[in-house]
This record gives structure tokens, sequence and C-alpha cells, in this order.
């Protein structure tokens, strides 16, 4: 899926480099090849103003490329964008046409428009036709693959399993086979996935209704993806998308809106923003280091990045992945075990995998008022332009905490987590774990850019308000 994405990601760029190509050569062509002494120019376009609209008229190309298709993340033929292109880039040419008709001056030469839009056409499809190729050369060596195990049986069961032999190149690699979802299958399959050796589950049983939901439910727990055949599921699910896989019909669902373009939209998102916050925050930030290194009640680092034991604090995030965690610290050293052993019986989230306790004693004084702003997750910024956070999520899980979720509580593991989050504008730790739970859950199967956008804005009034803050 990672390659996938890198190489639909890259046909942006490439296009539009494709498309300045176009435009330079069509220059070159008119004004500068022997075509030019054939049939002379009755005026020449200066070349620097040429250039410049050269690099800057592609942009609004690609926009028009977008909104045709040309950029979903799915897998198709090449011959299945070329109609497209010629559409693209036609309505392309219109668009200049009607730039040339609105400013007389900006140049009137028949050749040039004809030859930026024929070349336009050449150049993109060749662009396109290049990386397909290399992917198929990736694939074809088995690199950046999806590795499936299929579940089912019968004459579905044996047309998926002949079609991943046969065909490499469909960038699928079947690693296990299993008749039923049984006991013996969910502990190799959960080995497999330990091991990062499974993206995928097909399922092309039996149409029983209890044996979809329990494997539904076991995909979601160990984010693995999950296909079915479309003759066998009547259940209407979010998130769908049909393919086909030996011409057989295959609805495939997604674990969360967050993927393909949107994915890559939040993380530039989250780089642009986390940078812009920390630029912004970097005086308080400042202010809070300074006020902990003087705090005589809690003395100790400004962060807090290590366990008692000495080793480095973890959270876990995307896809149940550990990474290390840093924040400021506001508790006095040394005592973050003493939630689960003295002050276990404080806990006011008994029964559930989290720990929360008010009025904490371990909690200094600079850091009671941290915490009270969330000005100790401020260094979190840093974790969203490193790429292990975003700026909108679940909140950071603990491994500790992980470790006794359910079932279906490790969906929230299936993105990154978030410095904020509907959970933290909807009643912060006055939430039962199981409203947080599906508070995330809602978010993960409804995300959109407006929603990350209602959340950051909402999030400084609920912070200020200090409504269940500990």
């Amino acid at each position: 899926m990672k390659l996938r994405l890198f190489f639909a990601t890259i046909q942006l760029p490439v296009d539009y480099v494709m498309l300045v190509s176009a435009a330079l050569v069509a220059y070159f062509i008119r004004f500068e090849s022997i075509y030019a002494e054939l049939t002379p120019a009755v005026s020449i376009i200066p070349y620097n103003w040429y250039f410049l609209l050269s690099f800057t008229i592609p942009l609004a190309w690609l926009l028009i490329f977008a909104l045709n298709g040309l950029y979903k993340i799915k897998e198709r033929k090449f011959f299945d964008d070329i109609p497209k292109i010629i559409f693209a880039c036609s309505t392309g040419i219109v668009f200049v046409i009607a730039l040339i008709f609105f400013n007389r001056e900006f140049f009137a030469s028949r050749f040039i428009i004809l030859a930026v839009w024929v070349l336009s056409i050449i150049f993109v499809s060749f662009g396109r036709m290049m990386i397909k190729f290399i992917y198929y050369l990736f694939k074809k060596r088995g690199i950046g693959i999806l590795q499936v195990a299929v579940i089912g049986s019968g004459k579905v069961y044996e047309a998926i399993k002949n079609e991943f032999l046969e065909n490499p190149v469909l960038g699928r690699k079947t690693v296990a086979f299993f008749p039923v979802l049984d006991e013996m299958a969910q502990y190799a399959l959960k080995n497999l996935k330990l091991e990062k050796k499974i993206d995928e589950i097909i399922y092309s049983g039996a149409p029983t209704r209890d044996a979809h939901i329990e494997l539904l439910r076991f995909c979601e727990e160990m984010r693995i993806n999950f296909k079915y055949s479309a003759d066998f599921f009547s259940t209407t699910l979010k998130n769908i998308e049909m393919t086909t896989i030996a011409g057989i019909p295959m609805v495939e669902v997604k674990r969360t809106r967050l993927d393909g373009w949107a994915k890559v939209y939040k993380r530039i998102f989250d780089i642009i923003g986390s940078f812009f916050l920390m630029i912004l925050f970097f005086p308080i930030m400042l202010a809070v280091a300074i006020a902990i290194k003087l705090d005589k009640s809690a003395p100790g680092p400004i962060f807090w990045s290590h366990l008692d034991d000495g080793k480095k604090a973890k959270r876990i995030g995307e896809d149940g992945a550990p990474f290390n965690y840093f924040k400021f610290r506001s508790m006095k050293i040394n005592t973050h075990n003493m939630r689960y052993e003295e002050l276990a019986e404080l806990n006011e989230r008994l029964g559930t995998p989290m720990v929360k306790i008010k009025n904490d004693p371990r909690v200094g004084r600079v850091g009671r008022f941290i915490r009270r702003y969330s000005l100790d997750e401020l260094p979190e910024f840093f974790l969203v332009f490193k790429g292990d956070m975003s700026l909108v999520g679940p909140r950071p899980h603990l491994p500790e905490e992980v470790s006794n979720y359910s079932g279906h509580h490790k969906q929230v593991l299936s993105i990154k987590p978030g410095i904020t989050g509907l959970t933290q504008i909807s009643g912060r730790a006055d939430l039962g774990f199981e409203e947080e739970i599906k508070l995330d859950k809602y978010y993960i199967e409804n995300w959109s850019m407006w929603m990350d956008l209602y959340i950051l804005l909402k999030t400084p009034f609920v912070v200020l308000s200090k409504r269940g803050a500990y």
C-alpha cells in the first residue's frame, strides 16, 4: 500500500514536469527549430514572459486533472487514463484560449496552442506510462507488494488463489490460506501481523453472517485491510471500495477514510500546521521550560522522556507501532509507576484500561498549572512534524493501556494519534473510556479536512475553559 501511495503521489509532480516540458518544447519548435525557418513567425513571443507562463498555467491544469479523477489512488490499467488525459488537457487548452479571448495581448500563436495541446497529451501519457512501468517492475520483483491471506473455499476461493499465483504483477502475494477463521487461523494470522508479514485478508467463504462479522472484527482488532467477495455479503458498511480479482467483484472494507490522497493531504497539513504552531508557541514553550527548571517543588529535567527504570517513554501510534514520546515534565521524577502501585486506589477509571488520578500528588506546582491548560503537551508539535503524531486524532495510547484493550478498542490504532481530537473537545477527562472510543471511531470513519479544522479551532476554547482537565 505504501508503494502504491508513493507512485500515486509522484504522479502529480511528474504531470507538472510533463506539462511544463510540453509548453517549452512547443516554444522551441515554433521559434528555434527548422519549422521556424520554413514558416517564419510574424512576431516573436518574449521567452522570459512565456517561460513564466509555462510554469504557472500548468498549476491550474493539475486542478483540472484532479477534478477528472486522475489522482484517485486505485489499481487501474494505463489505458483507462488515456481518455481522461485527453479530456483534461483539452479542458486546459480551453482555459488558455479563454485567457487569450479576454486579453488579446496574451499571445496569438495558433501553432503554440495546437502544439501545447498535442504535446501535453503525449508527454503526460508518456510520464504516466513510465510510472506504471517502474511500478510494474517493482511488483514483478516482489517489492512493496501486499501480503494477503485468503479465507474460504469453493470456486471463488480457487480462482483468487490461482490469480495471485499466476500473476505476481497484481501486486499481491498470498502468504496463507485458511478454509475458515478458527482459533488456529487466528493464531497464525496474529503471528503474521506481529512479524509484519500480512497486509490484507480476502474472504471468499460461504454466506454466513456470523463468520463475516467475526472476521470483520478480527481485522479491525489486528488493523488488517479486509476484502470480501461481493457475491456473498449483504451487510451495509461504510468506507467500501469495489474492485475485481480474476473477474470476480470484490469489496474492500476500508478501516478509515484516511487513505490514499486523504492521507497525503493530512500529512502536508500536519507538516505546515505544526511548523507554524512551533513558531507561534515558541515563547510560551520557552517560558514553560524556564518555569519547570525553577520549580523547587519538583526538581528535575525539563522534559519527561524516560520511565522510572531509565527506558525511553513510548506511546502506541498508527497501526500499533510504538514511538518515542516526550513532553514537558509536570510530575516529580521517578514517580510514573506509582499510578499502578501506591496510587492505584485513587484511579477514577477503575474497570477500564486507563488510569486517571484527580489531584495527583505526584504533580508539582508548575506541573499542575501546565496540565490545567495542556501546556505540557506543546512539545508534541515536534512529534507531529517528525511524523509520529498528527495535529488531530485519537489521544496517544500508553503501551500498558493498549495491552488491555479489547478487540473493538484497537480500531483507534488505525491512524496516528493526535494532539487534539473529538475526545478532547467533547469533555477531555470527564468522558468515560467507552465514550472516548466511540468518538475516536466516529472520527476515523467520518474524517474530513473540515472536521480537522473544526476540532483545531474549538480546542483553544475548550482548553481555556479548563473543562475536564486533570
